[in-house]
C-alpha cells in the first residue's frame, strides 16, 4: 500500500550531509565500509527501524500490525549510502492490518492473550540522493 513509502520525501532534509554520491562521515575517523555504532534514539535510526517494521508487517500473516517498542542496538555502515544494522524489539498493536492506519497512532496490545513481542534484526539500506530504501534482511522471532 502507498502509505508505506510516504516518509521517503523526508530523506533530503534528514541527510543534509549528502552531496552527489559522497556521504560525509559523522567523524573523520570513520572510513567508508566500516560499520560504527550509532545512537539508538536518533531520528535517522528510528526512521530506519520503522522501514524494517513496514517490511515485517507486509510479510507477516498476523491480523494486527506490529510496531517497534525498543531499538536495542544500531550500527551504520557507509556503503553507497547508509546501511543500518538494527536489533529491534517489536510488539503487536491494537491496529488491524486491513485498516492501514498510521503506525504512530497504533497503541500496543493491552489484552494479555493478544500481547506479543518479537526480536528482530533488520538491515535497512538508504540511498538518500535517489530516495531509495531497501531492506535486504528482516528476521524476526
Amino acid at each position: 500500500s502507498s502509505h508505506t513509502f510516504m516518509p521517503l520525501m523526508c530523506f533530503t532534509l534528514l541527510f543534509g550531509v549528502v552531496s552527489g554520491t559522497q556521504v560525509t562521515p559523522p567523524h573523520s575517523t570513520i572510513r567508508p565500509g566500516f560499520p560504527v555504532p550509532v545512537n539508538t534514539h536518533s531520528p535517522e535510526v528510528r526512521r530506519a527501524a520503522r522501514f524494517g517494521v513496514y517490511r515485517y508487517n507486509n510479510s507477516s500473516n498476523d491480523l494486527f500490525l506490529f510496531k517497534e517498542s525498543q531499538i536495542k542496538q544500531a550500527m551504520v555502515q557507509i556503503v553507497r549510502g547508509l546501511k543500518y544494522m538494527l536489533h529491534v524489539e517489536i510488539k503487536r498493536t491494537v491496529c488491524h492490518k486491513r485498516d492501514h492506519p498510521s503506525l504512530d497512532s497504533c497503541h500496543f496490545q493491552k489484552e494479555k492473550n493478544l500481547q506479543q513481542m518479537l526480536r528482530c534484526y533488520f538491515e535497512v539500506w538508504i540511498t538518500p540522493w535517489t530516495h531509495k530504501v531497501r531492506i535486504p534482511v528482516a528476521h524476526c522471532h
